[in-house]
Formats: structure tokens, C-alpha cells, sequence
């Protein structure tokens, strides 16, 4: 059933919502970047349970969006998107009456339930409204909020957290939930897929299982160790659910997603694009972060104003893009928007250490402007090749690859940089009292308490020794990133050049 024809006002005011629906799921990742310090202090926490506050929303998240996307088109658009504005609203308020971090864990995979039915709904709903000749400026809109509102969460929780606890980042998201949800049930017009073919109940169940326990296998690697059993038996689980959902899919007549559509070159060169570059940048997210605060000393909200470069990048020029894409072609401004991506790694890689600010902040800007020409025709190469019927899959595969470019960058990007920093920490940390070096190995952190605890000038050398080994591991990382986005960025182009 597609939607009543509207008129460009009523279009604006629903990008608008959608928009604003996008930017409270997506902020919500980011923001907790900024509160984890004071959520650790308050509940006791491990550093294996701070890790889950952060992942139970991604694994959530990643292994439902398929199914998510679905259950759009196939029970309606907008009644999925406001059951899922009201769970990730109710499950982020009840964080508020809790303080056990256990429960915490749970709401947190809760909220990313209801997070994977609104990010795809988000997109197919905006494609739905909007025309071919003014789709492509709606979609660069999109994927620019969905680039800067993951920094501009970091300003608003680092603002935040200046005059109030962490609960108050909960507090905020789950309001714009409430304000989203009201504007999407008076404004989003009701739209499925004009075919009603049944939900693909067992393509669903081994996507989620697969790609949750592969996420789990990546996200307790750098914990718990590579070689662990858990580590190793969620890569077995996630490798053999996913095979037989490949299976299943190729098989079944009502596939939850048709593998065949990756014969397109779109929709291959434009997921390849998105994941290679969600994965770059979220790596350099999280450690840049840790940079700002651990190295050059800043507060949470001068760390956020830092990172105000990459999202201005990001929204002056993703709704151009599209543009230039149609002028020039895909293959062209995508190429440049990699190359520009890798540019600016490979002056961060230079310049982390040095003494100033002002190299981080050009690279950051050339890094924004980058994800606008990359990410921004990727997406309109996966939404433009697939039928109307199958929007809301074509956008949860768009989402999907930008989670899990995100959770393998955390975990890929984490990994290389701790083994930089565990080999040359270690190192200095030799002669140190009993216990020191792997208190100084487990983060920048624990490094610095142990310099503080030696003290005088072996202490004062110590911790120089530290900053530089979090420098080393933080460059070796953003090379590695660079790496996937030239190869990435590559195979993407030659496969593009085959598209108009």
C-alpha cells in the first residue's frame, strides 16, 4: 500500500521527524561514550559490565534490523515505527529507577530491540514520501543526520553531564523518543509493501542468532582473548547460523532478504562502502574520544566541541552529494570521499601526540566531508536498486551494514591499538612494583593511577612513557583503518563503474 501523495510541506515536516527519530537511536550509542566514567562510579561496575552497557544496544540493534525491515513492509511502515519509538522510550526512562547494573545491561538490549524497528523504518518511509527528482536530496539529509548526530550526541551528553548524573542522557533520549513518537502518529503516512507475503519467521530467527553470536565473538575477543572458548564458540555458533540462513534464504520462496540482490553492483558496492567506512570511523570515534580526554585533558563538552569539525563536515555536504553524483557519477564521488576518508586518517595517524589541536581538527573536518560524498550515493546506490516493495529491507541492509561497520571497528580498530599499547606499556613498566604492569596494560588509566603511586621523577617518567604508548597504538590503529577504506573504497569503485 503505498502512501497518499503529499504535498512538499507535509514532506519536509516528515523528514524532519524521521530525522529527528534517527538522531535519538543513533545518539543514544554515542552519547554513553561521555557517561560511562560516572555510570562506573555509581554502579559499581566491572569493566566487563561497562563493556555490555555499551554492546547489549549494538547486538540488539545489528541482529534485528533485517527483521525489522521486514515487519515494515510487511504489516505497515508507521506502525512499526511508533512500537519502536515506545520501547526504546520506555526501556531508556526505566534506566532511571534502576541501579542495578544488570538490569541496565537488559533495558539497554531492550532499547536496541525497539531501535532496530525505528532506524529502517526511518528511511523507507522518507524514500516513500519523496519523488524520484528530490529522493536523493532526502536520503543525503538522512545519512548526514546519521553521521552527525552520533557527534552532536557527545556535545549534548558532555553538556549534560557538566551539571548532571549520567541518567540524565537517559533522561533526554527518552523525552526525544515521547516528541518523536507524537510527530510521527500526527504527520508519517501509513505505507507497506504492495505485496503481503508471509514474514520469513526462520530467515529472521538465523539472522538474529547468527549475526548476534558474531557480534558477541567480536565484541569479548580483545576482553576475554581471541583463543578464549566463549570467544571461539560465538564465532562457531554466529559462522553456522549464518550459513544456514544463506541457505535458507536461497531456498525458501519468501525470503526475509533475497542474497541474490547482491548480484546488483549497488547494492554490493554500496553496503561494501558503508561498512568499510562506518568501521574507519567509529574506531577512530572511540579512541579519538579517549584521546581528547585521557591525552589532551579536556572536559566531556570541550571534547564534544572538538568533534564539531566531523559532524559540520558531514551535514554541509552529504545533501550535495547526491548531486554531484548524478552529474559525475556514482563510482567518481564516491572514489573521492574514500580518498578524502583516508586523508585525513593518515593525518590524525600524524599528528596524534603532537602538541596542538588544530591538525586534529582539520582532519576531522576533511574526515566529515569525506563520509558525505562516500556514504551519502552508497546508500541512494542500495535504496535505488531495489523495487518500492522492498524498501524497508533495502534499508534495514543499509543500517545493517552501518551497525556492523560500527562493532567491528570498536572491536577490530580496539584490538590493533591494545596491541600496540599492552607491548610498548609493558616495556616501560618493567621494574615497577609487583601487580603495577598489569594494572598499566589493562587501559591509559590504570597507567596513569600507577605513575601517581610511584610518583616522583620515575613516576613523572612513567606516565610520559603511557601517553606515548596510548600515541603508538592509536596511529598503528588508524593505519589499519586507512588500509580497510583504500581496499574497500577500491573494489567498490571498479564494481560502481558499471552503474550509471
Amino acid at each position: 500500500m503505498p502512501p497518499p501523495a503529499v504535498g512538499p510541506g507535509r514532506r519536509t515536516a516528515v523528514l524532519t521527524v524521521m530525522c529527528l527519530a534517527l538522531a535519538v537511536v543513533v545518539g543514544m550509542l554515542a552519547s554513553l561514550l561521555v557517561a560511562v566514567p560516572g555510570m562506573a562510579r555509581d554502579l559499581e561496575a566491572t569493566e566487563a559490565e561497562l563493556q555490555w552497557v555499551m554492546n547489549a544496544y549494538g547486538v540488539t540493534f545489528a541482529g534485528l534490523l533485517l527483521a525489522g525491515g521486514a515487519l515494515g513492509d510487511r504489516y505497515g511502515r508507521k506502525g512499526v515505527l511508533l512500537t519502536g519509538l515506545a520501547v526504546f522510550g520506555l526501556a531508556s526512562g526505566a534506566v532511571l529507577l534502576i541501579d542495578d547494573v544488570t538490569l541496565v545491561i537488559v533495558l539497554r538490549g531492550v532499547a536496541g530491540v525497539g531501535a532496530a524497528l525505528v532506524m529502517p523504518m526511518t528511511l523507507s518511509i522518507i524514500t516513500a514520501v519523496h519523488p524520484p527528482e528530490s529522493r536523493g536530496r532526502a536520503v543525503g539529509i538522512w545519512s548526514g543526520v546519521s553521521f552527525g548526530s552520533a557527534l552532536l550526541a557527545v556535545l549534548l551528553a558532555g553538556g549534560l553531564l557538566e551539571a548532571y548524573s549520567w541518567r540524565s542522557v537517559f533522561a533526554v533520549n527518552a523525552g526525544l523518543a515521547a516528541v518523536a513518537l507524537l510527530a510521527a502518529a500526527v504527520l508519517a503516512p501509513a505505507s507497506r509493501a504492495a505485496s503481503a507475503a508471509p514474514l520469513d519467521v526462520v530467515g529472521a530467527l538465523l539472522s538474529v542468532t547468527g549475526i548476534g553470536a558474531v557480534v558477541f565473538g567480536i565484541v569479548e575477543g580483545p576482553e576475554r582473548g581471541w583463543a578464549h572458548g566463549a570467544v571461539l564458540g560465538g564465532f562457531a555458533v554466529g559462522a553456522a547460523a549464518l550459513g544456514a540462513f544463506v541457505r535458507w534464504e536461497l531456498r525458501t520462496p519468501y525470503p526475509l532478504l533475497d542474497l541474490r540482490v547482491f548480484r546488483l553492483p549497488g547494492v554490493s558496492a554500496g553496503s561494501l562502502v558503508i561498512t568499510a567506512e562506518t568501521l574507519a570511523m567509529f574506531g577512530f570515534f572511540f579512541l579519538g574520544l579517549q584521546y581528547l580526554q585521557e591525552i589532551l585533558g579536556y572536559s566531556p563538552i570541550r571534547a564534544g566541541l572538538a568533534l564539531v569539525a566531523m559532524a559540520a563536515g558531514a551535514m554541509v555536504f552529504s545533501p550535495v552529494a547526491p548531486a554531484l553524483a548524478k552529474r559525475y557519477g556514482m563510482a567518481v564521488v564516491i572514489g573521492l570521499g574514500m580518498a578524502l576518508i583516508a586523508a585525513g586518517l593518515l593525518v590524525l595517524a600524524a599528528v596524534v601526540g603532537g602538541s596542538g589541536i588544530w591538525g586534529f581538527l582539520v582532519a576531522t573536518a576533511v574526515l566529515g566531508a569525506g563520509v558525505a560524498f562516500a556514504a551519502t550515493p552508497a546508500t541512494e546506490a542500495i535504496v535505488a536498486a531495489l523495487p518500492d516493495g522492498k524498501q524497508g529491507v533495502a534499508s534495514a541492509l543499509n543500517d545493517l551494514t552501518r551497525e556492523l561497520g560500527g562493532v567491528l571497528g570498536i572491536a577490530v580498530l580496539g584490538s590493533v591499538f591494545n596491541s600496540a599499547y599492552r607491548s610498548e606499556v609493558g616495556r616501560a613498566a618493567e621494574g615497577l612494583p609487583d601487580g603495577s604492569s598489569g594494572t598499566a596494560r589493562d587501559s591509559l588509566a590504570g597507567a596513569l593511577r600507577v605513575a601517581d603511586e610511584v610518583g616522583g621523577a620515575r613516576g613523572a617518567e612513567f606516565a610520559g612513557a603511557a601517553r606515548e604508548a596510548f600515541n603508538s597504538g592509536m596511529s598503528s590503529a588508524l593505519v589499519g583503518g586507512l588500509a580497510v577504506v583504500v581496499l574497500g573504497g577500491g573494489v567498490a569503485v571498479a564494481l560502481l563503474r558499471r552503474v550509471r
